[in-house]
């Protein structure tokens, strides 16, 4: 049965306080979602540029905030464990509106919110800090106003897109977040971070639940664990590794003449079938 939506979103806050690592597949549809929740998963996110490739964007807030949110909506109403939506940087440029994103957010039925700090058009700068806490505090009043405490992720982009010189990113990337953790944000994302000592450093220097972006090079899940990171999310990873197979699948088929790809563990049609089918219509 599914908890209701306040409930979810305390459980979800309370898988980021351990013991065990929360790790946290990103889902772009509903039979993707559905595919990581019978997986065991206990919450799962949504990725922003998973959604828009899917739809014909491109990443980087092109997508229009209400057909994301259509996406984020049909996920969340497709599964029973708590979901958090990557609203990139909240579809707006003032707190007032950000909030509202927030507010359209809950109304989907997610329970947690991505909300990046970079500047749209703009990937050498990052937002103010002091204007970033006040949309984490609008945010934050919109849900308290719902009486829904959803999961703010603030995000930090200075590391994804090597922002600033590179002795002080560390340093600066702390400060931001713990300014967001201020704020009240209550989980803490560093993208683009994935040696060891950093990981290790930022789990030692910010004060809240550290969040790190899995890709390649990231280390294994068990030993993110011991260097004290909360939360491990993969973003658009396994939306492109579908992606890449699909690619390979078409090249065998139109070079070879070949199915194999195609059939070698596919997921049989009754099950992808009952697999979207099941959850469909719930209350």
């Amino acid at each position: 049965m599914k908890l209701n939506q306040a409930d979810l979103a305390r459980r979800f806050l309370e898988l980021h306080r351990g013991p065990k690592i929360l790790v946290l597949p990103n889902a772009w549809d509903v039979a993707s979602a559905r595919v990581f929740e019978d997986a065991g998963f206990p919450a799962i996110a949504t990725t922003s540029a998973g959604v828009a490739f899917s739809l014909g964007y491109s990443d980087g807030q092109k997508i229009q905030r209400g057909e994301m949110l259509a996406a984020v909506h049909r996920i969340a109403e497709a599964v029973d464990v708590p979901v958090t939506a990557d609203m990139e940087a909240g579809f707006g440029s003032t707190p007032e509106e950000v909030a509202d994103t927030a507010r359209e957010v809950i109304a989907a039925g997610a329970v947690g919110l991505n909300l990046e700090d970079g500047v749209e058009g703009k990937p050498d700068s990052l937002a103010d800090v002091n204007r970033q806490k006040e949309i984490i505090l609008g945010v934050l009043g919109a849900a308290a106003s719902a009486r829904i405490p959803i999961v703010l992720n603030a995000r930090t982009d200075i590391f994804l897109y090597g922002i600033g010189p590179a002795e002080t990113r560390l340093m600066r990337a702390m400060d931001r977040l713990n300014a967001y953790r201020a704020g009240g944000a209550q989980s803490l994302f560093a993208p683009g971070v994935k040696d060891k000592e950093s990981i290790l450093q930022l789990t030692r220097g910010v004060t809240g639940p550290l969040n790190i972006l899995a890709t390649v090079g990231t280390p294994p899940v068990a030993e993110l664990q011991q260097l004290g990171v909360a939360r491990v999310s993969v973003g658009s990873g396994p939306m492109r590794g579908a992606l890449g197979f699909l690619g390979r699948m078409a090249r065998q088929l139109h070079d070879e003449g070949l199915f194999t790809l195609m059939t070698d563990g596919a997921l049989p049609y009754a099950d992808a079938n009952q697999l979207v089918r099941s959850k469909r219509g719930r209350s």
